[in-house]
């Protein structure tokens, strides 16, 4: 009776345990009129058939391994590796993933410098480069290019096309259609192609950035793994493992299991750049302000 209240205190404690994990990775959903590809912190990865599978597998993986072992504490583990692992140690696509973002907004600000340098007007132009733009950013172009076809004002449209983007790397050529859209004067394709010459710039210097920051994620990957390999070959070897049976075994497997998922979150948080301010107020900014100047009217 004790073995059996101590083995299901231990599934508890590692149940609270991965849902304060799934808490500290949980993020924000993003507004209904925002592009559903985007994540500001972007510890979400692209929905698969893996993602969508990835939870069934977690249980039956942990099914299995309460099976095998008998142990409440290894089944929940192991599902927890299956489902937690490949974000905890996945951070560098997600670093990846917002560089490739930031160089396609300077990929599309240099075809857009092109086309204006034609005689081409602003809101044609941006209308042109939507059938061109990179794919990281083409749902946001694409749904600038509908908000101009649809009468919005031009401001409009860029503004809420710097939501989209939602990076400073956007709204650095926002800013500059911005003012190109209010004073309707020459020389906006120079000034985009040097908006685009610094995004590089910024590209460049992340690249630079993120190959620092992939030392410690391999190295990560491969203590996880080794550490992985140790305790499979060890669960051969019933006699060895044989204490972490008991009730008491089991709550020390399970701090063992914490400690080390802690670790991985500590790792992760180290090598994941904190995303940097944006100097245009977003949407849901302005109509804070609004609603807050009008209280005080």
């Amino acid at each position: 009776m004790k073995s059996a209240l101590a083995a299901l205190t231990g599934a508890a404690l590692v149940g609270g345990i991965l849902l304060t994990v799934a808490g500290l990775l949980r993020t924000a959903v993003p507004p209904v009129d925002a592009p559903s590809w985007w994540r500001r912190r972007g510890t979400a990865l692209p929905s698969s058939g893996w993602e969508r599978w990835r939870w069934a597998a977690a249980a039956a993986a942990g099914v299995l391994a309460w099976a095998l072992t008998s142990w409440p504490v290894a089944g929940l583990a192991v599902a927890a590796a299956v489902v937690g692992l490949p974000v905890l140690l996945g951070t560098g696509r997600v670093a990846a993933g917002r560089i490739d973002r930031i160089e396609a907004i300077e990929e599309w600000t240099r075809r857009l410098a092109d086309v204006l340098s034609t005689g081409t007007g602003l809101e044609q132009a941006l209308t042109t480069t939507a059938r061109t733009s990179p794919a990281p950013i083409r749902p946001a172009v694409d749904a600038l290019t509908a908000r101009l076809a649809a009468r919005w004002s031009t401001e409009a449209a860029l503004r809420a096309f710097a939501d989209d983007l939602d990076d400073p790397a956007g709204d650095f050529v926002t800013a500059a259609l911005l003012l190109a859209a209010r004073r309707r004067g020459p020389g906006l394709a120079r000034a985009l192609t040097s908006v685009a010459a610094a995004v590089a710039e910024d590209v460049a210097a992340r690249r630079r950035i993120e190959a620092e920051r992939a030392k410690p994620r391999t190295t990560a990957r491969a203590v996880t793994l080794i550490t992985l390999l140790v305790a499979g070959a060890l669960m051969l070897n019933g006699t060895y493992l044989a204490p972490y049976g008991t009730g008491a075994g089991q709550l020390v497997l399970a701090a063992i299991a914490a400690g080390f998922t802690g670790c991985l979150l500590w790792i992760r948080h180290l090598t994941l750049a904190t995303p940097d301010q944006r100097f245009l107020t977003p949407a849901s900014a302005r109509r804070g302000r609004l609603a807050f100047l009008r209280g005080r009217s």
